[in-house]
Formats: structure tokens, C-alpha cells, sequence
């Protein structure tokens, strides 16, 4: 079967510019014929610039044409070239002459398909199955072959229109929503080059090109924006917009601190693996437990004497020390007394065996404790215990435990389940705990852990997130923020973190983040199909800095915490159907584990050197050079490359209105100090809304509240 290519080659011989001088793997040298175009191209279509770096040239072949891309254009001295139809040029001083040279990389092959109603229809393969050979033809492209070359072949890759192509005629550039966004994006470039504009048009056209009789598209795009850039940049969508200051129209950030699990507990108050941890676990345990209310009653005794059996073993395996000389003897008598009255409850509130064997239990530990009990006129305390008083305690426990019914239907209370409880209680309830705790000296390791959250509570901006509100549930947060079965919510929330202190912003991001992308898994887990949603993170850089973290190393910083949600829903995201973008200004400063999951990049300007040398690594070794022009492009102009389309692309992004854009826009410096725009001052307006919660009397957010403890709770 003829090559179609030939055919054109045929019709369109004035089309070829020169012949290949040179081939190898990577680059194919070409000679340029003295007729060629020296800046623009008439005789393609349209009007096109040659030659041009990162234009497009064919080299026919027997399987179709040889797609390159100009990576360099020079003149080189050789021999003055022969004339057509001349066997030699009489009379012409044998001098060097200039000719001129380029150099092109193979990008893939076009071939010609037979599709109705198109004759000449293209479509582009990546990989090149035949190189050309020295002498063959060099063709610029035509129209039609050069929307081939740029455009997506395949209908579903042409839902969304996200620019155009400067050098390819102006051609639409169009993605596909799955491949954008279903295996992560990162959108990188340096501050003013449009990057923050391009993630708002790709979530903005994707929702318009979604668009089903003019209602709301079922989507789910969750912002976590920490400049407040995102605010009003989606007006004209029902948008869910959270912030610290709730304005008209907004709602109250609410993160509560019940929604926050054990590491990330730990990571914000900086507990250390020995004493702290172990504490804080305890303190978040009996917290959320404390808030079961229906849970059956002989799950609450194996709870609680499980943990006073517990107690009781480390007290034997301390010896002595555990049991007698002050304030041991103390403790111990306590315990003990603590022991019977809590068996003494909740014999009344059981029968049979059970409440036998608590009775037997009450009856053991107090004799025990009032034996050792002395009491003066100025003071009172407990005399040393020995080994085999406390053993008869514990004994008595094991009883209890072993009667009990068989409990494995019932899970027990998880340190990390999300279940509502007083935020504002648990630095006080771990302090309970600390100076219960056997041998009395827990409590002097937990001051700086129960500080920290005290200072977190007291902040006039974070108490009010991270308190409990009585009125928010688990389910209505879900809902809001991630989205409720219909559409009318709107498909874009925007969690404003501008206001949040630096030092927990990042157990903010780690939770919400962490939230999403477990709701998300359990979705499919349930319903066995997974529900599309996306996560935009802003200033990435920030949140997912690069690092290692030392597999011994006792406490994770927040930051680091921070790293390892998103790197895990970089890894495992897709699976469950939730999609990440990334937009940093600084690449070299990302986690690599979060870039190396990116499928797809739209590379704005990027001057910095170590920035250009790490995206440089993001497309094959011939094609490196593309990424030269990264320095200069301007505002708006980016690459595309990656899963979305066939090879690397310059896209002019489609612009976006003024009132449409992202609120980061360049200072305007000249405007006001020549007095053309008038910044009017209020200090003592912004000082009352820096401290208003405070004037206000919410200082004492951070007071905990009067409780009793729990009888028994260690």
C-alpha cells in the first residue's frame, strides 16, 4: 500500500526546506536549502514563523513521517550549494559559503489513518519505529498535520480546552478530565507567571465543560488555600468558603480537636514516646469514650478493670519500690480504695457471677487498704504493702475479668476515632492522669504537653476551631466539606487557612487532608465504587517540603506530619478516586515522592537554577532542551507534558477576567505613591479585629473546665 505521505510530498514539494545531513538516536541534523524560509513560512496553510525553536518538521519514511522538534538553528561554512539542473556552476569562485543548519530531536511518528469523511486524517504515536536516513526529505507541516501533532486524537481526550498553541497555528490545546486531574497534577512556575491562574481556570473550565442542562456538575473540589487567594474567585458558583473570621456569606473553619487522631495529637503537643505519649493516648481514649453513653455495662467493667489489672501488674513488676516507702505506700493505699468503690457500683448495677465476683473483689481490696490505713489528729496515710497483698487484689480482678462474656463483638474505644468530646477538658484530664499514675512522678513529664494545648485553646483564633461545637456533627462536616449527595451545595469548597498561627496551620492541613482521603477510601470500601474528588494545595512547598524522616526518630514535627498525609495521598489517592494538584513556586524544595506521583506538569516560567535542573529531569533526555525556555516564558505561556498528551506541548493557558483570576496580583507600588490609588488607613479598625475575641472576654477559652475524675481511670 503507498505511503499517503508520498502522495503529499507530491502535491506540496514546496514544502521541503532541506535534507538530513546527519542521524542518531537523539538528534537528527538537517541542511537547510538555500529557497528555504528565512522567518516566516507562506506556503503551510497559514503564516507561521520558520525557523523557529521548538517548531515542528517531517521527515517522510515508508510507515509515515518522523515528527522532530527544532532544538537549534545555526549557520555553519561549507561548500557553496549546486544549483537545481546545474551539473556545475561555471565561473564561481570555489569560496566558503554560509549555509544554514538545524538540529531536531524525533518526538514520534504521524501516520495517516482512513477515517470517514477525512482523507488526510493524522494521528501522532510516540516512539519513532524507523529513524530517517541522510538525504531524505524535510518537510514543514501542514495545518491540518500540525493540529494532529498538538490536538488529542481521541474524542475523550478533547473534553476540556485549557489554551491554545503558539506554534502550531494556534491550535486548541484540550485534556482529559481523567488524566488530569485522576493521577495527580502539579502546576509549577515562579511567582507572577500565572501559576495561581491556571489551577483556578482548570477547575473553573472543567466544572463549565461538566455542565448538564445548565445545573450544578456533581463534583468535588476541596481548596485548601493559606493566602486566601481563592476566596472569591468562583462567585459565580455555589461555593462553600471556610475561614478563621467568618464574613457574610462564609462559614466558621472548624476543625475540631476531636477530629484530630493520636499521631497527629502527639505531633502538635510534642509528646515524647516515654511518659507523654503513652498519657496522651490514655487522656484521648478515656475522653472519647467517656461520650459512649448506651455501651453495655459489662464492656465498661472489663474496660476499667482491665486497666486496674494493668496498674496493678506494673506495681509487682517495679518490686518494692512499687508498693512501699512513701509516697508508694500512698499511692497504693489509694488505688486500692479506688478499687472498691468503683466494684462497689457496679456490683450494684449487675447480677449473677458478676456481681459475686465484684463483691468478692470490694470486699478483698478494701480489708486490704484498711489494714495498712493509720489515721492521727494532724495527718493520716498507709503503711507499706508486700507483694502478696497486692497479688490477692489482683487475683480478685482476674476473677471479675474471667466471668465476664465474651466481648469480641464490641471494639474497643480507638485513641484516633472521630468521636466528639470537650477539647477544652483534656489538658485537665491528662493532668488527672499524670498524678494518678504509679509512682507519682508522671505528672512533672506532662506540664510543657497540657501547656501546649492550653496555649492552643487560649489563641482568639484557634480556640474557636478547634473547640467542640455542640452543634456540628461528624456527618454534617463531611458534608460540608467535602460534599453532600446532591449537587446543591455547590462543587467547590475553599478552606481559607490566611488566618491560622504558622505553627499548627500544618496539623490543620494534615488533618483535613487526612480526613478527605479517609472518607474517600471508605466510600469505595462500602459502596465498592470510588467517588471522584479532587484536593488543591496551594504553596505546596510549604506543606510538603522535602525531607527524611529517621525511621528512629521519637517525634514527628508538624511539618513533617504534614508530609506524610499528602505524600500517602499521593501514593494511594488514585486508587480511592481522589485526585491531587499541587501549585509550588518552588519545585526543588518539593517532597519527591509527591512529584515523582505527578503524572502530569504545566510548567509556568521557573528562573531559579536548581528549579530548572529537577523539572528538567521530568521529561526524556532528548527532549531537555524544550525545558531551556523555561526562564522566559512569559506570563500565561506554560508546557503541558506528561499523561495528558502525546508530547510535550507550549500552551498559551486561556485567560481568565480580571474578577475571575486569584487574588495575587503584583503590589501596586507607583499607583499609590503617586497618589493615582488611594489606600486609606485604619489602624485602630484592623487593631479591634486583630483582638477583638479578646476584648470580648474569650481569654478564658482556654480555661479548663472544673471536672471530677473519673474513680479508677489511670
Amino acid at each position: 500500500m503507498a505511503n499517503p505521505f508520498r502522495n503529499i510530498i507530491e502535491e506540496v514539494s514546496s514544502l521541503t526546506i532541506g535534507q538530513v545531513e546527519s542521524v542518531s538516536p537523539n538528534e537528527v541534523k538537517v541542511l537547510l536549502e538555500p529557497q528555504a524560509p528565512q522567518a516566516t513560512a507562506l506556503n503551510t496553510g497559514i503564516p507561521s514563523g520558520f525557523p523557529r525553536i521548538n517548531n515542528y518538521l517531517l521527515i517522510p519514511n515508508e510507515v509515515g513521517a518522523v515528527v522532530g522538534l527544532i532544538v537549534w538553528v545555526g549557520i555553519e561554512r561549507s561548500k557553496y550549494p549546486q544549483r537545481p539542473g546545474m551539473v556545475k556552476d561555471f565561473g564561481l569562485v570555489d569560496l566558503p559559503y554560509p549555509s544554514r543548519k538545524l538540529a531536531i530531536v524525533p518526538l514520534g511518528t504521524l501516520v495517516s489513518e482512513d477515517v470517514k469523511d477525512s482523507p488526510n486524517h493524522f494521528r501522532l504515536k510516540r516512539g519513532v519505529t524507523v529513524f530517517p536516513s541522510v538525504g531524505d526529505s524535510v518537510l514543514l507541516p501542514t495545518n491540518e498535520q500540525l493540529k494532529a501533532i498538538i490536538q488529542a486524537p481521541d474524542k475523550e481526550d478533547q473534553r476540556l480546552s485549557i489554551g491554545i498553541s503558539p506554534l502550531a497555528g494556534n491550535a486548541e490545546i484540550t485534556v482529559d478530565p481523567d488524566k488530569l486531574f485522576g493521577r495527580h497534577l502539579a502546576v509549577l512556575g515562579n511567582t507572577g507567571s500565572g501559576k495561581s491562574c491556571s489551577v483556578a481556570g482548570l477547575i473553573r473550565w472543567s466544572l463549565k465543560s461538566a455542565q448538564v442542562n445548565n445545573g450544578s456538575p456533581n463534583a468535588r473540589f476541596i481548596i485548601l488555600d493559606p493566602n486566601g487567594e481563592y476566596s472569591r474567585t468562583f462567585s459565580d458558583f455555589t461555593v462553600r468558603i471556610f475561614r478563621v473570621s467568618s464574613e457574610k456569606n462564609d462559614e466558621a473553619l472548624k476543625v475540631p480537636g476531636w477530629m484530630w487522631n493520636s499521631h497527629e495529637w502527639c505531633s502538635f503537643a510534642h509528646a515524647a514516646p516515654g511518659i507523654q505519649r503513652p498519657l496522651l493516648l490514655q487522656a484521648l481514649r478515656d475522653m472519647r469514650a467517656g461520650q459512649i453513653l448506651t455501651e453495655p455495662v459489662e464492656r465498661r467493667v472489663g474496660r476499667l478493670f482491665s486497666s486496674y489489672k494493668w496498674t496493678l501488674e506494673s506495681l509487682i513488676a517495679q518490686g518494692t519500690s512499687g508498693y512501699a516507702g512513701w509516697p508508694a505506700n500512698r499511692n497504693c493505699g489509694n488505688l486500692l480504695s479506688n478499687i472498691a468503690t468503683d466494684a462497689e457500683s457496679y456490683e450494684n448495677i449487675t447480677q449473677g457471677s458478676l456481681a459475686h465476683s465484684l463483691s468478692s473483689l470490694k470486699g478483698i481490696s478494701k480489708a486490704t487498704g484498711d489494714r495498712k490505713h493509720w489515721k492521727t489528729q494532724n495527718s493520716e496515710g498507709y503503711n507499706d504493702f508486700n507483694e502478696t497483698e497486692i497479688r490477692g487484689a489482683l487475683d480478685a480482678i482476674i476473677q471479675v475479668l474471667s466471668i465476664l462474656p465474651d466481648q469480641s463483638g464490641f471494639s474497643p474505644i480507638n485513641e484516633d476515632a472521630p468521636i466528639p468530646f470537650d477539647v477544652d477538658v483534656l489538658p485537665e484530664h491528662l493532668e488527672q492522669i499524670a498524678s494518678s499514675a504509679p509512682g507519682g512522678q508522671a505528672a512533672q513529664f506532662i506540664a510543657t504537653l497540657s501547656m501546649r494545648i492550653r496555649m492552643m485553646l487560649a489563641d482568639s483564633h484557634l480556640g474557636s476551631v478547634v473547640n467542640k461545637d455542640e452543634s456540628l456533627t461528624f456527618v454534617e462536616w463531611l458534608e460540608k466539606y467535602i460534599g453532600a449527595n446532591s449537587a446543591s451545595n455547590g462543587p467547590i469548597a475553599v478552606v481559607d487557612l490566611s488566618l491560622i498561627p504558622s505553627d499548627v496551620i500544618h496539623i490543620m492541613m494534615a488533618v483535613i487532608a487526612r480526613i478527605v482521603f479517609e472518607a474517600i477510601q471508605r466510600y469505595k470500601r462500602i459502596n465498592g465504587v470510588s467517588l471522584p474528588t479532587v484536593l488543591v494545595l496551594e504553596e505546596a512547598h510549604t506543606f510538603v517540603r522535602k525531607g527524611s524522616d529517621n525511621e528512629e526518630q521519637e517525634i514527628l514535627s508538624p511539618a513533617q506530619m504534614c508530609r506524610q498525609t499528602f505524600e500517602r495521598i499521593a501514593r494511594e489517592g488514585r486508587k480511592f478516586g481522589l485526585g491531587l494538584v499541587v501549585s509550588s513556586q518552588r519545585p526543588s524544595e518539593l517532597s519527591p515522592t509527591v512529584l515523582a506521583q505527578c503524572n502530569t506538569f504545566l510548567l509556568h516560567r521557573i528562573v531559579n537554577d536548581r528549579d530548572q535542573e529537577l523539572v528538567s529531569k521530568l521529561v526524556p533526555d532528548n527532549l531537555g532542551g524544550l525545558l531551556k525556555e523555561l526562564p522566559s516564558l512569559p506570563s500565561r505561556r506554560a508546557i503541558l507534558l506528561g499523561w495528558t498528551c502525546s508530547i510535550p506541548t507550549l500552551v498559551d493557558i486561556h485567560e481568565l477576567p480580571l474578577d475571575q483570576r486569584p487574588k495575587s496580583e503584583d503590589p501596586d507600588f507607583w499607583a499609590v505613591w503617586t497618589g493615582e490609588k488611594q489606600r486609606p488607613i485604619d489602624w485602630k479598625k484592623i487593631a479591634n479585629e486583630w483582638t477583638k475575641n479578646q476584648s470580648q472576654g474569650d481569654l478564658s477559652i482556654g480555661r479548663s473546665k472544673p471536672t471530677r475524675p473519673s474513680k479508677g481511670t489511670i
